[in-house]
């Protein structure tokens, strides 16, 4: 190969690796603010200190996003509210009992938030909500609405094939986050002050949590419910 060819090809390689890292700096930023956020809060994150991490200048993090706020949401929608999509679309896909629907998602949710990183940006949320108010009102625009709705969404579908009971959807809907808010606080706040000689299962939390909801919801003997035939069906 001629100098010229060499040069050409060795030009051609830098351009395509430099083309590749411009495409995946984007994925690197919210990774290291995924982590700075977690780690130190909103109010706490320095947007110098994410361009840091990731390897890059700060004026390159604003190219990308204009501002901590903007960056915040981004984070928010790669981790979390960007999902419900994916979340609605196995919900109509799921061809079991709505009791296997519950413990099923409930399962999802630690598998794929709780037991990840992006359960932080909860307890952030619940830490700082009250000092951000553009931050909140956007979290339950992305999050909290359409995650109750899902919510809704699963429990109407077990009242509807008369599995459960006529439910308080509003309140049941909590009763169905509780859990998941109680784990979240137990991952990044509370659970430095269980016993280390007790430990809090997850799982096994989940499991037992979603038991006593389903008996709770679960049609029983005597019940009237809204069923086509006027009782109960298996």
């Amino acid at each position: 190969m001629s100098l010229s060819k060499f040069i050409a090809v060795r030009s051609d390689e830098v351009h395509a690796k430099r083309e590749r890292r411009k495409e995946a700096r984007p994925g690197e930023l919210l990774d290291a603010a995924l982590d700075l956020f977690v780690e130190k809060g909103f109010a706490a994150t320095r947007a110098e200190e994410v361009a840091a991490r990731a390897g890059v200048s700060k004026g390159t993090l604003f190219l990308y996003f204009p501002s901590k706020e903007e960056l915040f949401k981004a984070v928010v929608r790669e981790n979390i509210s960007g999902r419900f999509k994916e979340w609605n679309a196995e919900f109509e896909a799921f061809q079991g009992s709505t009791p296997d629907a519950v413990r099923y998602f409930m399962k999802v949710w630690w598998d794929r938030i709780g037991a990840t990183r992006a359960s932080g940006i909860t307890k952030l949320i619940i830490s700082e909500a009250r000092n951000f108010p553009d931050i909140t009102a956007f979290y339950q625009q992305e999050v909290i609405r359409p995650g109750t709705e899902l919510i809704h969404r699963i429990l109407q579908r077990g009242i509807d094939r008369g599995e459960f009971r006529q439910l308080d959807m509003e309140y049941a809907a909590m009763s169905v986050v509780a859990p998941m808010i109680f784990l979240i606080m137990m991952k990044h706040s509370l659970g430095a002050c269980s016993p280390h000689d007790h430990p809090l299962d997850p799982e096994r939390y989940i499991a037992s949590q979603v038991e006593t909801l389903l008996h709770g919801m679960c049609v029983r003997p005597g019940d009237k419910t809204d069923t086509p035939e006027g009782r109960p069906r298996k």
